[in-house]
């Protein structure tokens, strides 16, 4: 079993479900020739997939195209179910940085079939993470920067204001047709910049005021 790993506090929380939104970006969405959606794009990662911001991503031998999403992740502290705007809000107990490691080839043939593409986002090392901020230790602007560099060279530079999906109806969308309980994790979508990474790499990561994330991949 994992746990969540908090900047403050002792609390032992084992890791949920990881729920990811996909194309959460217009510009993102763009970049690989999608729509932007009218509604979040949900799909899971495994708590056995978590790593965290020290550990190295493992390449895996099957897919000739990993790529990186740097996201930020929420933390849901309570259990929630048709959460109204306030109870969406009460339930985000933390923020923290994530990376949504994915293989890329083996997402977009899975598309061209017409099949779900649980593979190129499930594989053990697929979901890095930083220690979670707790939302009364900082209180979320909705305009931080969000940014991720491989070998020094930036490849990923937003603000998470440019959103499709704000937190609170992700939670609001999510909750409506899954409980959310506490110790689940949600991937909020990635900005436009997602490029190909190998063996030796090195990524950095780092969400403002929210959390910074190192690996390399081996």
């Amino acid at each position: 079993m994992k746990y969540i790993k908090f900047k403050t506090g002792q609390e032992k929380v084992p890791i949920g479900k990881i729920v990811c939104v996909g194309r959460n970006y217009a510009a993102h969405a763009k970049e690989l020739g999608n729509d932007v959606p009218e509604f979040p794009i949900i799909f899971l990662k495994t708590a056995s997939n978590v790593i965290f911001s020290g550990q190295p991503v493992v390449h895996p031998p099957y897919s000739n195209n990993l790529q990186h999403e740097v996201e930020l992740v929420l933390y849901i502290g309570e259990d929630v179910k048709n959460a109204s705007s306030e109870a969406a809000e009460s339930a985000i107990h933390g923020f923290t940085a994530g990376l949504d490691m994915t293989l890329r080839d083996l997402q977009f043939q899975f598309k061209e079939k017409g099949e779900p593409w649980t593979l190129a986002k499930s594989f053990d090392t697929a979901a890095v993470l930083a220690e979670v901020v707790l939302k009364d230790e900082y209180k979320l602007r909705g305009d931080e920067s969000i940014f991720l560099s491989v070998n020094g060279s930036v490849k990923q530079n937003s603000s998470i204001k440019n959103m499709v999906f704000s937190p609170i109806e992700i939670v609001k969308y999510i909750s409506a047709r899954m409980t959310l309980e506490k110790g689940d994790l949600i991937f909020t979508g990635t900005p436009e910049g997602v490029s190909r990474v190998i063996q030796g790499d090195k990524i950095e990561a780092e969400i403002e005021n929210i959390g910074i994330i190192s690996t390399q991949i081996i």
